[in-house]
């Protein structure tokens, strides 16, 4: 009678942390609505600091996490963080991309029901700001960021920054299958658009966040032992402008130069029009206008375009 008990009881434990394991798995999971930043390795951030807020117009904020570093945020919400490497001079120079969500907390069960190796807990930086830290099938960093309430800031014009939203960044994957499960399948992610060059083979595949338009770029067909400047090229981020033109135009008052004999201004195989810049350590920023101009080669455009981000 006492062993049939027992095996009830183990039978009912059993099925209630199935029932429990069942039910996290299968738990709502928090909006994800954006690229949130990307932390870079800068070798000179004085340096870097000539380029991202004197030609780009990103204002300048000493980071408030556990990395010492400066943030520039190109809106009240996205920014770009430079860092010192431990080693200087690395081919690698993307630390990680950070996307932001409603709920820190309730997305880190999310991904831990799932199989997700995540943190004990989320991290509270001086900002407000509630975050944890992953990575992503190939052992890229990946960060989820829920805002506090920071005061707002002054708004910006548009002649006095290069763009006033990142509207994507990425990475360059090996295993799309892989990425696919943990972009599509867990934080549903969607197809944005995907192309090459030529158009038979597929090199970019553009996954748009499930609760906004900004996306992540899966970068593919780079060379086993990628050099420092295929790295800097894939490895990149995109804010989003209405018109290459008028960028072209405002970077000149501010002293660039295009080179000698050479359009800066690129027609993309994707139908959207972009100037290519470069960082002082060649991370490439892709300055890309929010619509196509034309039908897009390859496949079509499936989900929603970006648009400039309407106030700080």
């Amino acid at each position: 009678m006492k062993l049939n008990s027992l095996l009830l009881a183990s039978a009912l434990l059993a099925l209630s942390v199935s029932s429990i394991a069942k039910a996290q798995q299968n738990a709502a999971r928090p909006s994800i609505t954006g690229i949130s930043h990307l932390t870079l390795f800068a070798d000179d951030i004085t340096k870097s600091k000539e380029f991202y807020a004197s030609l780009l117009g990103w204002d300048p904020i000493p980071a408030s996490g556990t990395q010492s570093g400066i943030r520039f945020y190109a809106n009240h919400a996205q920014y770009v963080e430079l860092v010192t490497p431990a080693t200087p001079g690395g081919a690698n120079r993307l630390d990680s991309v950070g996307f932001s969500t409603s709920n820190a907390e309730a997305l880190r069960k999310y991904l831990g029901a799932n199989g997700v190796d995540v943190p004990k807990a989320v991290t509270v930086e001086k900002n407000g700001d509630r975050s944890f830290l992953v990575r992503d099938p190939e052992g890229n960093k990946v960060s989820f960021v829920q805002e506090s309430n920071h005061p707002p800031r002054a708004p910006k014009s548009v002649s006095e920054e290069a763009s006033n939203h990142i509207m994507h960044a990425g990475y360059m994957v090996r295993d799309r299958a892989a990425l696919d499960h943990f972009y599509k399948d867990l934080l549903g992610f969607h197809l944005y658009w995907q192309g090459g060059n030529p158009d038979t083979q597929i090199n970019w595949v553009m996954m748009q966040v499930p609760n906004g338009t900004d996306w992540i770029e899966y970068m593919l067909l780079l060379p086993a032992s990628p050099s420092r400047a295929q790295l800097g090229s894939a490895d990149h981020l995109a804010p989003g402008v209405t018109s290459v033109a008028e960028l072209q135009a405002r970077l000149e008052k501010r002293g660039w130069k295009p080179a000698d004999n050479k359009n800066p201004q690129v027609l993309g195989v994707d139908g959207k029009m972009q100037l290519d810049l470069h960082d002082p350590d060649g991370t490439r920023v892709e300055f890309m206008e929010f619509k196509p101009v034309k039908e897009a080669c390859c496949s079509a455009i499936t989900g929603v375009h970006p648009s400039p981000t309407p106030g700080w």
